[in-house]
Parts: structure tokens; sequence; C-alpha cells
């Protein structure tokens, strides 16, 4: 279940309280039965026939010898075959009773319709009343699943009765694990099962109990208990939760998860999802009062929510809040889920068309990381309207013309807050060819403010207005490559001019505005800021040059490279409070290399190089050999000059047959300390799955370690034990994506 509570890894305790599986996909059809079997059955999905259609359809039977009564009874012996519709039986010998209209069957009895094979000493059949058999061994191939029973009745409308029974899904060479009930009733139906008086086993080995139990017989959600979940927390200390899942409707469930933690107390977790004709959401609710740690209540609310509108218009919230600053901190899952700094909350009304986009929005932030200065957190946009219009004239659609506009309240509780008034009218000409493409265009942005708490004679209404032109230009140059022409490869150089007159801007406040990171994308933008408050001056060139080497038959690109530099003919003036210009000529230089699915591998590096100082600035490799979705090494190293010096190596590979290695290591050189570090296995059989990860790692906010075990066993066709390594591994192994076991 997904959920809103981040617990800490956990160490899974196997010996557990049984409760209700949730419907699961049915897994690996090759571990059980025969290809024959298989093939002679329908689909479960036809259902077998009513039986008023039954009892109306003809009984034909075959044997090596028969023996018939005046009154119409039978005795049939020798491979007798009796068959009425969609169903058969198979025995040594039949007795047929003409006034009850019923066959006792005895020796080596199998019994056949398209939900169920039940094979039994004896038993009795009826097309009106059902069937019973003793000793009878049973298999559901659709699921696929098998047992035993010291007796078996079905009725027509599709319920199976099993008294002393065993119950699994493993084939019959490797019965790994087996649910025991005194009783079991199947609604091959609806397909669902439940139990009473039942245990389940793993190799012999019983590992839990329970006096009722359901479980499904397809993939349908079904509302029930889920399989507990135990552990222990070096910060909670031993936990166990008990999930609930409640199917509610086709289009709403909810899913409780009470977990009680040892040294913290119960925490009440809730997740209602819903879908209707023109929305979608989630609500995430976690409660734990009295926190016997933190000496108080703890929760994390969060809400998802979208809604389609009638022409065009669209509505979406999404916003969560905390209990506390150390809520992430207690129940957080590695580096990231611990180091949040900002809970968003946004809610947004939107419209899309050809030609407008227009936005209302609803912006806040709960600050977690308290150590941040309360003039370094972000404002508050209460609210934002934004509108942007484009158009285009002529037959080519060669003039393009069109504005945007925002009207923002900045808030927040220190430094001067109010409101920006910001429109930037522009017309461009859009002239392309085979090869080329040439790009004028005129732009003025004009900028109003009404302040609050301002400093004493600070104007309180500044404005800033300034035009910028560009012109943006490119070049494809394409031939074939390869001894049989087999790849195209390019040459595309662009040039883009950007000029920017100067405007003094150093009293406008700083409300959303920073310098972001250069690279490809900000290298071609006219404006070097983003945010409203500052627009840089500029005299300058952009130049950039990409090579590209693609598939010439079906298009794909397997390799690009791009450079790029800012050519400076004045130097800018504009800045934030306490950036440094550098002053001068060229910028530093950008450079990417994509390689992507080639023979497996695929690769990615970037680097922006300082020309003037010979170092680099920034830099990022990311390598990956991925033969297959459950096979892949990545190899990454991030740099930032004096900030950042990592690699991170990560790895998810089969070893055997049946047995896969995970593992992770991040290391920081900057600070001469591993940030985080998990290994770990998977055994995968054709009906059950074991995984154990171990982690240790380091919140990169507080400095904090925590260490974990994950460990999760999965049967097939009940649910799983323990806790949700699959999804960690997703997401800390990139490119690492499992598949259900075939064998």
């Amino acid at each position: 279940m997904p959920s809103a509570r981040l617990h800490a890894p956990a160490l899974g305790l196997l010996l557990l309280l049984p409760v209700t599986a949730r419907a699961a996909e049915p897994e690996a059809p090759l571990c059980f039965g025969t290809l024959e079997q298989r093939n002679a059955l329908p689909e479960a999905a036809t259902g077998r026939q009513g039986a008023a259609e039954l009892s109306k359809a003809p009984i034909e039977v075959s044997s090596n010898d028969a023996r018939l009564g005046v009154n119409g009874d039978a005795v049939l012996s020798g491979k007798v075959e009796v068959r009425q519709g969609d169903r058969e039986i198979r025995a040594d010998r039949v007795e047929y009773a003409a006034a009850a209209g019923d066959l006792k069957v005895d020796g080596n009895v199998e019994y056949r319709d398209p939900l169920l094979i039940v094979r039994g000493r004896s038993g009795r059949y009826s097309a009106t009343g059902g069937a019973a058999f003793a000793d009878a061994q049973f298999e559901i191939p659709s699921r696929p699943a098998r047992g035993e029973a010291q007796s078996l009745t079905l009725d027509t409308s599709g319920h199976v009765r099993l008294d002393d029974v065993s119950f699994t899904t493993c084939p019959l060479t490797d019965p790994a694990w087996r649910l025991r009930a005194a009783r079991i009733d199947l609604d091959t139906a609806n397909r669902n099962g439940t139990g009473r008086g039942t245990q389940i086993e793993f190799k012999g080995v019983p590992i839990f109990y329970a006096p009722w139990i359901s479980f499904p017989l397809g993939s349908e959600r079904k509302s029930g208990f889920l399989f507990p979940g135990a552990g222990y927390s070096s910060r909670s200390g031993a936990q166990l939760a008990v999930p609930y899942y409640w199917n509610i409707a086709p289009n709403y469930d909810f899913s409780f998860e009470p977990t009680w933690f040892a040294r913290r107390g119960a925490d009440l977790d809730g997740e209602f999802r819903y879908l209707t004709r023109g929305s979608r959401g989630e609500l995430d609710v976690s409660y734990l009062p009295s926190d016997r740690i933190f000496d108080g209540d703890r929760s994390l609310v969060s809400l998802e929510h979208r809604t389609e509108l009638p022409r065009g218009w669209r509505f979406s919230a999404n916003a969560s809040n905390a209990s506390d600053t150390q809520y992430f901190e207690d129940f957080g899952q590695g580096p990231e889920g611990t180091s949040v700094a900002f809970v968003e909350r946004t809610a947004e009304l939107t419209y899309r068309d050809a030609h407008w986009r227009l936005r209302g929005a609803f912006q806040d932030f709960q600050t977690i990381d308290i150590d941040v200065a309360a003039a370094d957190r972000p404002y508050s946009m209460l609210p934002q309207l934004y509108a942007s219009a484009d158009f285009s004239v002529g037959s080519a659609l060669q003039l393009r013309y069109g504005f945007d506009a925002e009207v923002v309240n900045f808030d927040r509780n220190v430094g001067v807050t109010g409101w920006r008034y910001d429109t930037a009218p522009h017309l461009g000409l859009d002239w392309q060819g085979a090869g080329w493409f040439l790009r004028p265009s005129l732009q003025w942005r004009a900028t109003g403010y009404s302040l609050d708490d301002t400093d004493p004679g600070v104007d309180r209404t500044p404005t800033r207005s300034l035009p910028t032109a560009s012109l943006d230009a490119g070049l494809v140059f394409e031939g074939p490559s390869g001894s049989r022409g087999q790849r195209r490869i390019t040459l595309e150089p662009r040039a883009l001019y950007v000029y920017t007159p100067y405007r003094n801007q150093d009293a406008l406040p700083v409300f959303d505005t920073a310098v972001p990171d250069l690279n490809l994308v900000q290298l071609f933008r006219p404006n070097r800021y983003v945010g409203g408050d500052r627009i840089g001056d500029a005299n300058q060139a952009s130049l950039g040059v990409t090579s590209r080497i693609l598939d010439a038959h079906s298009g794909r690109q397997l390799l690009a490279a791009t450079v790029g530099q800012v050519v400076y003919f004045d130097a800018p003036r504009v800045a934030l409070p306490g950036e440094t210009i550098v002053d001068r000529d060229t910028s530093d230089l950008i450079a990417q290399l994509a390689l992507t699915a080639w023979q497996n591998w695929n690769a990615d590096v970037g680097v922006q190089w300082n020309p003037e100082s010979s170092e680099r600035e920034r830099m990022q490799v990311q390598l990956q050999y991925r033969p297959a979705p459950t096979s892949v090494i990545n190899l990454g190293y991030r740099y930032q000059r004096e900030r950042l010096d990592q690699i991170d190596a990560s790895f998810a590979w089969p070893v055997a047959d049946r047995w896969s290695l995970y593992g992770r290591y991040v290391y920081s050189m900057h600070d001469d300390e591993t940030l985080d570090q998990f290994g770990g296995f998977e055994y995968r059989s054709c009906c059950w799955r074991f995984r154990a990860v171990a982690r240790r790692f380091v919140s990169s906010r507080t400095g904090e370690r925590d260490t974990g075990i994950y460990l999760q066993l999965e049967l097939s066709g009940l649910a799983s034990v323990g806790s949700s390594a699959l999804a960690f591994l997703e997401e800390a192994i990139r490119g690492y994506s499992p598949v259900s076991p075939t064998r």
C-alpha cells in the first residue's frame, strides 16, 4: 500500500499473525500443471453453464461395460466417461440412479469443468444438485492452484466447499508453502475464497495462524485484512502493522494501516483513493497520538487531486502538512526522505488551448528545516494570476505575436512583501526551410510593484521597463554514415544573439528570482535569470553545435554530442544581492554527450568548464549497462566545485537460475564519508520469493545515521510478508524493473 507515512527501514519478522489477503495477480503459470492440462480447458473467465441450462443438456456416456435396468438405472464399468455440457467425469465404475437423477462414481474418479479439476476415490454427481467427492485432490488451473481435501462438494452456482483441506499455488513437485484449514469455501464465480481454522506453513514450518482468512482466486480487488508487517527501527523500536483494505466501490477504496511502535505508540495510517468521471485523487493521513519519544502528537496529511473541467479547464491541488519539523527525520527513508526542507501546498485552476494559457494559483510552503534562515525561506504566492497568448499570421505562420502577463502577491513573515505586476508583449518572425531556421524577435517587458514593510525612505512602487531583441538561427547538415549507409550523421550549428539594455534594478525586491545552473537550455535563453525580479542586461551571442548519429531505418538517436558557449560583447552589470559578476569575454564552456541504447549501453556526460581557470565548475557522468529489466549496472559521478564530489554505483544482477544480488554505494569525496549504502539478495521459486536488503544511510540535512534491514517473503496467490523491499529497489537502482518469476 502506498503510504503517506515514510517509516524508517525495519527488520521484518516472519512469524506473523495472518489475516486476509488483498487480491494479487496470478504468478508463474509455468510452475503449475502441464501444458496438456491447460490447453484442455477453456479460460476460467468463460464460467460454467447455469443449472437450468445444464439440466437440459444431454448426458453422453461411454464405457467398456454397461448393465441397464428396466427402471432406467445403470451400472457402467471400465474407463467410464460421462459428459454433460461443459462438465466431464471419468471413473472406473459409475452407478446411475434414474429416479434421483444422480451418479455414484468409484475408483480413479476425475471431474472437470471450466473452473475446476477434481480427482478422488469416490463421489456423487447431479446436474441440478452439484457434486461431492471423498479424499479429493483438486486443481484450479486458471489461478493456478491445487490442494487436497478429505471431502469436496460443489454446487451449480460455482461454490466449492472443502473440509480438512490444504491449498497451495506451488507445483506438485515442490510444495514450498501450504494453507491448511478445517474448511475452505471457494466462490469460483466471484473469484474469492475464505478459510476457517487456517494456518500457513512455509517449508513445513507454521509461520502464522488465523481463525478466519480470505484470499482471492483472481486479480480482482477484495476487502479484508492484509498480511501484517513487523520489524525494528533504531529510532522507533519494534513495530507491528496490521493493515486492512476496504474495496468500497469500483472507483473508491480505503487502506487502513494501524502500526504499533514500541518506543512511540500507535500510529493510525489511512489512504483513501477515488476516481470519478472527471476527477481523481488520493488522501493520505497518518496520526500518532502522544508519541512517547517526541512527547506530543505526530501527523502527516497529504492530498493529491485533479479535476478535468469542461472547455479545456483543469483544477488540481497538491498539498501536505507535517505536524512538526522532525517528522521526516523520524519516519523518512534514506537520505532523500529524511532531508525534506520545505513542504509545498498548491492549488491551481488552469486553461489551455491552441493560443491561450491561463493559470490562477495559490502556493504556500511549510518550513521543515528550521536551520534555514527566515530571510532565505520561500515566499508564498497568494495568489498568482498568469496569462499567455501566442498567435500566428500568414499562410506559412511566419509572423508570431502574443504576450505573457503575471500578477502575484508575495507574502512572508519576514522582509518586504507585496504585489508584482509583470507584462511582456512580443513580436517575431519564424522563417524556416529544409535544413535551416531564422527567428528574429522583439519583446518589451514592463514590471511594477506595490510593496509593504519596506525600510523608511524606500520607494514602495518601483517600476522597470526595457526591451529585448534577439535573433535565433540554425542549420542542419545531414549525410549517410556506416559501410552500408545504415546510419545518418548530422551537424547542427546554432547561434542566438540577444541585446537587452542595462537598467539599474537594485531598488527592486527579490521575491522568486535566482541564477540557474548553466546548461544547454539556459545557454539559449535570452535572460540569464529565472523569476521576474531581475532582467539581465545582454549584448551577447550564444554559440553551439550538435552532432547526432541516427539509425537510418528507424530514426532512433544513437548518439548526440553538443558543445556551446556565450560570447559577451559587453560585460553584464545587473546582479542579485550577493551575486558576483564575472568580468570576462566568454562564459563557461558547456559540453554534453549522450549515448542511447547502443548494445545495451547508455551514457550521459555533461561538463561545465571554466576556460579562464582551466577547471571544472560542474560535471555529471551516468553510465548504464542494461541487458534486461532485471539486469542493470549503474555508475555515476557528480561534481560541483567546492560543494559536491560524489560517486554513485548500483546494480541488480541475476547470479544463478533463481538468485539475484542488489547493491548501491554513494560516497562523498568532498566530505570523505559514505552517504548511502545497501546490499541484498533475492531468491525466486515458482510460487514464492524472498528478498533481504540491509541499508545504512546519512541524512543530508542533519548528518544523523540510520541502519535498517528489509525482509520480504512473497507467497504467490496470497500476499507478501514483511516490509516492501521491491518499491525501494526500483527507486534506488536506476533502470531496475522486476518481473514475476516464470519457472
